[in-house]
């Protein structure tokens, strides 16, 4: 089995535990107001983490891509005005793509 098979085999498995263990902690836990804001927040986090690297990222290297960052931050100001989501995502894509376009 090759090394690749190994590495995939193990995250299925780790992430298998990590979800049974959120069924196994008890409610007592979860009802503290200091965990459950934690634990809220977390998502929100790695999501933003995600966002962040995508934006600035191209494989193992930062890459500060003008139009990206522009559409980026223009689907930032679109979050910030509490748009739909769809909007945001396509606003951001528009704003790149013309950008490229238009050869900047």
């Amino acid at each position: 089995m090759s090394q690749l098979w190994v590495l995939t085999i193990l995250t299925i498995v780790g992430c298998y535990l990590l979800k049974l263990a959120g069924y196994l902690v008890p409610a007592r836990v979860m009802s503290a107001p200091m965990v459950r804001r934690i634990v809220e927040a977390v998502p929100v986090a790695l999501l933003a983490a995600l966002v962040v690297v995508e934006a600035i990222a191209d494989g193992r290297h930062l890459n500060f891509d003008g139009p990206r960052l522009v559409g980026f931050a223009a689907g930032a100001i679109a979050v910030w005005r509490r748009a739909p989501f769809l909007v945001v995502v396509i606003l951001a894509a528009v704003v790149a793509a013309v950008l490229r376009v238009a050869g900047w």
